[in-house]
């Protein structure tokens, strides 16, 4: 029996004395062709190899049938300015080159196809947030880029153009009123552009794992209650990040009681990405989409929008996108 047969067999329930199929409600997969196009140049570890690596993975694992999958729409000019400056994406529309590359900071470029793979990566994270408030949707997985937490609100930076996951909870707020909205960032790097987007504003709780010091050199003091910052030693393990993530994280969030949850999944961290610097493993990304499951589960009807940050070794990579989606689809 192959794996597909057996999940539809598995999920069955008896209705007057007969067996009859149940329809899971499965994790959208939302990604665009664009994000192939979208190159920073030659040997830049942020590549469009990095989307294919996890494609590979959901196929070869025989995942990719049991995920919903979506086409990413283009962000509107509308939501991305609920995360940023009006002068900000003027600035990015005009900046995208007709051939080469442009410079945004010395660690980000655009090609040509630049503008139209940012704006449906943006895209991408505010339409999985209409799919779970709809309930077409329990969870959903963004696998795009460019990556967005870097992003601040007038400013490019750390291969980030606009903040996905910042522009995903603004729309939230904005569009379902929701009055509490939390992102979990366990990126090796510290989303600085989404602490600064909402350093000020409390219905965003935004709960942070990073090394430090390490670029971006920011996040250690957040200077309020609803950025949960904790910075993590080199080389700190698996057991390390979930003393903290249960010390600190948790009990915030179930205090916060989130109606929706957001995830910046960067998997730099992972022990084989030598540009992280940490020493998690797949089990790590497990258990802790394990625990961001169970408050979403308890407080936001099992809504969760989790948007691909980081992750640069390629096999890393899609090995640790697969044990977390894998745990959002419940299997």
């Amino acid at each position: 029996m192959v794996f597909t047969e057996l999940f539809i067999e598995i999920n069955t329930s008896l209705v007057n004395g007969k067996l009859k199929e149940c329809t899971p409600m499965k994790t959208a997969y939302l990604t665009h062709p664009s994000s192939l196009k979208h190159n920073m140049g030659t040997g830049h570890p942020e590549c469009p190899a990095r989307i294919q690596a996890i494609e590979d993975q959901f196929i070869a694992s025989g995942l990719m049938p049991l995920l919903d999958r979506q086409d990413a729409p283009a962000a509107s000019k509308e939501q991305l300015q609920r995360a940023h400056s009006i002068d900000y994406i003027e600035t990015i529309f005009r900046a995208a080159p007709s051939n080469g590359l442009a410079y945004l900071d010395v660690d980000t470029t655009m090609n040509p196809y630049s503008l139209e793979a940012a704006l449906h990566a943006a895209g991408a994270a505010v339409k999985a947030v209409d799919l779970v408030m709809s309930g077409q949707n329990e969870n959903a997985f963004c696998n795009i880029r460019p990556p967005g937490h870097h992003a601040g609100r007038s400013s490019a930076a750390g291969f980030c153009i606009f903040n996905n996951v910042a522009v995903a909870a603004s729309h939230a707020l904005a569009h379902y009123g929701l009055s509490r909205v939390a992102i979990a960032d366990f990126d090796v790097h510290h989303g600085n552009g989404t602490d600064e987007i909402f350093n000020g504003d409390s219905r965003v709780m935004l709960c942070s794992t990073f090394r430090h010091p390490y670029y971006p050199y920011a996040g250690v003091d957040s200077g309020n209650g609803h950025i949960i910052n904790v910075p993590l030693a080199a080389g700190a393990t698996g057991a390390q990040f979930s003393a903290v993530v249960t010390e600190n994280w948790l009990p915030a969030l179930e205090q916060f009681k989130p109606e929706l949850l957001l995830i910046s999944a960067g998997f730099d961290a992972h022990w084989e990405d030598d540009m992280g610097g940490l020493a998690l493993r797949e089990e790590d990304y497990v258990w802790i989409t394990e625990k961001l499951k169970r408050i979403a589960i308890d407080h936001a009807n099992g809504r969760i929008v989790s948007v691909l940050e980081g992750g640069y070794a390629l096999h890393a990579l899609g090995r640790s996108a697969l044990a977390h989606i894998k745990v959002l689809n419940g299997l």
